[in-house]
């Protein structure tokens, strides 16, 4: 049997065209999203509800054929899972209780006894989207990477300048390793489980690794990454793996070198010339298109489109953005950019 495009650019190959999939594929930009999402009763319980969830994973497919499907959740049912009160608030976003203390990580279930069976409907979506999707598509768990979701757990909330987790992080360092251990434990056993329920690649999610300095950035991405992709590969050996520390720059070489990744998401802030001599030589490329360049369509994205292809497509390298697609990018420029990945525009 033929091995699926995407994995085979995982694997190193050069594939012509590209594979393509997009961050945030399955979500509120589509009508059909909007309408399956008015059927659940909040966010949360949306990413629990397996009918739901693969409904809205096989939605893109059909309008655009991605190379992957990427499994319907959040990074944000890890705390969930491990005990901490998560809420998605209408016009807010999530909003959890934060926890800054050795009280409230003691608070949580540390030693994993509940947390498998929380997550259970994540593995029935897993398993449902492997046999629903097609078999050329392949199919992408993902977790939120260790610092990325503590920022949520220690700030309650997103943030726009993480004063409060740097400060954390900085004044009680073993409070925060413990806290960062704990997230590695149950991220690795997360995807470890997801694998064994069909996932076939992984994408662990550091959206927020640009804030931190070099020797931040080393110990809280570079470290719990690399320590994950061990223990999964320890597990599932021909797992392949997708790290994206987004704003990394520089250090983006180094997350390569040392995490063990199979293939490296890098965000629009990198040059494409950069990339291409930096970071190609090592692992499989994806990305970088801006994502509101996607908003924007016409000339612009065409062109964009067509030199990302030109400068990376010559090595191994999967078409995505730089980050996820925004609620009100129109699905036709979704479709013209298919085009133009395929080669048919």
């Amino acid at each position: 049997m033929m091995k699926k495009r995407f994995l085979q650019a995982l694997d190193g190959q050069t594939i012509t065209p590209p594979p393509f999939w997009l961050m945030r594929q399955a979500g509120r930009y589509l009508p059909e999203y909007m309408e399956t999402r008015a059927k659940s009763k909040n966010f949360l319980n949306f990413c629990y509800s397996p009918d739901l969830a693969v409904e809205v994973t096989l939605q893109p497919l059909r309008r655009y054929g991605m190379d992957a499907a990427i499994l319907f959740s959040d990074i944000l049912v890890i705390p969930d899972a491990l005990g901490q009160k998560v809420e998605f608030k209408v016009g807010e976003g999530p909003v959890l209780e934060p926890i800054t203390d050795e009280a409230g990580l003691e608070a949580l279930d540390i030693e994993l006894d509940g947390f498998h069976q929380h997550l259970a409907p994540v593995y029935e979506i897993l398993r449902r989207l492997s046999r629903e999707i097609p078999s050329e598509t392949a199919l992408i768990g993902f977790a939120g990477a260790p610092w990325t979701v503590a920022t949520y757990m220690v700030e309650g909330k997103g943030s726009k300048n993480y004063e409060i987790i740097r400060g954390v992080a900085l004044n009680n360092p073993d409070f925060f390793q413990r806290m960062i251990d704990l997230l590695v434990d149950a991220t690795s056993s997360y995807l470890i489980e997801q694998v064994r329920n069909g996932a076939e690649a992984l994408q662990l999610f550091d959206s927020w690794a640009g804030v931190l300095a070099e020797n931040e950035f080393r110990r809280w991405v570079i470290e719990p990454n690399a320590e994950i992709v061990r223990r999964v590969k320890k597990v599932h050996p021909d797992v392949k793996i997708i790290g994206f520390p987004r704003g990394a720059g520089p250090m983006y070489v180094d997350f390569v070198k040392e995490t063990g990744v199979d293939g490296v998401s890098v965000d629009q802030t990198v040059p494409l010339e950069w990339v291409r001599d930096n970071i190609q030589p090592h692992v499989t490329v994806q990305g970088n298109m801006d994502n509101l360049l996607l908003v924007a369509g016409g000339e612009e994205m065409d062109a964009q489109a067509r030199r990302i292809i030109d400068v990376l497509g010559r090595g191994p390298f999967i078409f995505n953005l730089g980050h996820g697609i925004v609620p009100h990018t129109p699905p036709e420029n979704v479709a013209r950019l298919a085009e133009i990945i395929r080669g048919e525009g």
